[in-house]
């Protein structure tokens, strides 16, 4: 089909993109594992720090996109993980040359064998079965494909990035411009991508107005077969037989066509028919604006722009391994952040649990917050100080009081 070819297709452009996406992770590369999210004085000579480490070993399978690829190799190295790929079979052949560069360009670096590509079904299902060897499964695709993989991973962790069923709703109080541009670029830039609009949703001030007839025949000269909604479909004088299933992601130039009452009504048919993905208002109006970013449970919701900016590259990610629509550890765009964990490192200087709970002299809890910069040292050593003379301070003060008792009672 059209939808399959344009994936398949690596075009100059797709080319230019995903060089100058993979400059960005390599540029970012060298601040991303290890870097220090949180430092903490917790006491006198005990630092607590919270750092980012890798995942461990992904397994990443994806649609038949060729430049998905190299993009995710390279957030997989530039994060640290083991990666292992499954393509689509229409794309293998692409699949296995991408592969090859990504060997050749490791063989400096780090082990060749940190990256593989993975044939057949046969070896996923073999893969999901070894929880031992595998920390996150990343399947890409149909909300079936995601749902296969939750049900065959066992205890193995997926974070899907599932089909995009986006929409973008002309408000009331829209610049009929924006909306015109907005509408044409989210179905029609890239009709195949997860990104692009499936739905568009307009206010029903639109219908006795011009802006409602610019919006179809705009999009009946970008060659989108417009599929009418039920509601719409009862005032028109003339209307074909209306779509009921708004949850279809088409791929291709097709758009579903609806009126609603409200802003209201409109966020309530995105949560409805809605995948979770990318969804857009195009207003003037800066309550319905805030409105609409509140109530709108998506992972990417937008204002007065196109939905094709819910991108890795776009995001300055980079590229990313999927868009996540879930609500656990990633969600939207999943660059090499998303593909990170954390651990706790405490230092301390022979302390014990007991020496902070038991006795008149116990140990005192500090929490005190210290710079995250790591050349920042000497503010530790400072905080440490300070903190060292208050604590003398207050026991000069009990012991001051403590004679002056005795002065009194003698």
């Amino acid at each position: 089909s059209d939808h399959n070819i344009a994936r398949l297709k690596l075009t100059q452009d797709k080319v230019n993109t995903l060089a100058s996406g993979l400059k960005l992770i390599a540029e970012s590369a060298h601040s991303t594992t290890d870097q220090v999210l949180r430092r903490m004085l917790i006491a006198e000579d005990m630092t607590l720090e919270l750092r980012t480490v890798p995942i461990g070993v992904l397994l990443v399978i994806f649609e038949s996109r060729p430049d998905a690829l190299p993009q995710v190799a390279a957030l997989s190295i530039a994060s640290g993980n083991g990666l292992m790929l499954k393509g689509g079979k229409e794309a293998w052949h692409t699949n296995r040359v991408l592969f090859n560069l990504v060997q050749r360009a490791m063989e400096e670096f780090c082990p060749p064998t940190a990256v593989q590509l993975i044939v057949t079904r046969e070896e996923v299902a073999d893969l999901l079965k070894m929880n031992q060897f595998i920390d996150l499964v990343i399947p890409r695709g149909s909300s079936q494909l995601v749902k296969d993989i939750q049900d065959a991973a066992g205890s193995i962790p997926v974070m899907g990035h599932a089909e995009g069923v986006c929409h973008v709703y002309i408000d009331k109080d829209c610049d009929s411009k924006k909306a015109r541009r907005i509408a044409i670029d989210a179905k029609c830039d890239y009709p195949a991508a997860c990104n692009a609009m499936e739905t568009l949703l307009i206010h029903k001030s639109h219908l006795s107005g011009g802006l409602f007839h610019k919006l179809i025949e705009d999009l009946k000269q970008n060659n989108v077969k417009i599929h009418i909604g039920p509601r719409l479909s009862m005032l028109l004088p003339v209307s074909p037989v209306p779509v009921n299933d708004f949850s279809v992601e088409y791929g291709s130039l097709d758009c579903n066509v609806e009126v609603v009452d409200s802003l209201q009504d409109a966020v309530q048919h995105i949560h409805t028919w809605g995948s979770g993905h990318t969804d857009v208002i195009v207003t003037e109006n800066e309550k319905a604006s805030k409105e609409f970013r509140s109530s709108v449970d998506s992972a990417c919701v937008f204002v007065n722009c196109s939905t094709r900016f819910s991108d890795g590259y776009r995001f300055g990610l980079g590229a990313e391994v999927g868009i996540s629509t879930g609500r656990i550890h990633a969600r939207g765009p999943v660059g090499i952040q998303g593909l990170l964990t954390t651990k706790w490192i405490l230092v301390g200087n022979g302390q014990t649990v007991e020496e902070f709970t038991a006795g008149d002299n116990r140990k005192q809890f500090i929490f005190k917050q210290l710079p995250i910069d790591e050349s920042c040292e000497e503010s530790r050593d400072v905080e440490l100080a300070k903190t060292s003379t208050e604590a003398d301070e207050k026991t000069d003060e009990k012991e001051l009081v403590k004679n002056n008792v005795h002065v009194k009672k003698a």
